[in-house]
């Protein structure tokens, strides 16, 4: 009999960490991998850490791999990250272009490299928080991209046969905050999550990640756990929004 397990790519983000305790609703047991790989926002790594202690994966393996992704990318660059008065804003600015802050091969790189670490614990699923929804102009987050890597990937093992499964694929960034809320343990390890792209805490700063992040809750009509624990320690305001106001007493 087949075990039951699967390796999620846990980036230490809201979709990561959403895919892990996805996968803990799913599978009997749920491994982690997580890549350091010279990014802006390494406090991500920390935070991967955090979530997978909180999930309680049966392992979780932090992948030195290095500065070995070469872009014009802010996220291994010291190019500045773009900056968006608001989501509506930033909609019209990005358009139909591939984002900024895409690093070419990057998802590719990742997924090879878990797909080993797959074969290796015997899993047969590997977890991927990537999504085509929602303004994400990642040509590595499609559908497209998910089935061509799958292929390829059966294609090399020949003997192991491996999904590539995106939970999040088609929902967007509101409805994926429903999912988290529905799933046990997930809403309060999102506060513990790091999504901003500027590697700092709290996320205050108007980059693609975080505006993206910030119109998903308000879609949703709840309050993100990351901002309400900033605001809790101190750290920040809470926005002038909707979701917001139960908890500033309006």
């Amino acid at each position: 009999m087949e075990k039951n397990e699967a390796l999620v790519v846990l980036s230490g983000g809201q979709d990561s960490t959403t895919c892990l305790f996805w996968a803990k609703s799913v599978f009997t047991d749920v491994h982690a991998v997580t890549f350091n790989y010279g990014q802006r926002h390494i406090l991500e790594i920390e935070a991967a850490r955090r979530v997978a202690e909180m999930a309680k994966v049966a392992s979780h393996e932090i992948v030195d791999v290095g500065p070995i992704l070469k872009s014009t990318s802010p996220l291994v660059s010291s190019n500045p990250l773009e900056k968006y008065e608001n989501f509506e804003v930033m909609d019209k600015t990005i358009g139909g272009r591939v984002e900024l802050t895409f690093v070419p091969m990057r998802n590719t790189l990742f997924l090879t490299l878990a797909v080993n670490r797959a074969v290796a614990l015997g899993c047969h699923c590997v977890v991927t928080g990537i999504c085509q929804e929602d303004n994400a102009n990642y040509p590595d987050c499609t559908e497209q991209f998910r089935i061509a890597f799958q292929d390829m990937a059966n294609i090399s093992l020949r003997d192991f046969n491996v999904e590539i499964a995106a939970p999040l694929m088609y929902r967007n960034k509101g409805q994926t905050v429903y999912l988290a809320r529905d799933l046990p343990g997930c809403w309060e390890a999102l506060a513990y999550t790091h999504t901003s792209y500027d590697g700092k805490y709290p996320p205050t700063d108007n980059n693609h990640s975080n505006v993206l992040r910030a119109q998903g809750f308000f879609n949703a009509g709840l309050p993100d756990p990351l901002v309400v624990r900033a605001w809790r320690e101190g750290l920040m305001e809470l926005p002038d929004t909707e979701n917001y106001a139960i908890l500033k007493g309006k």
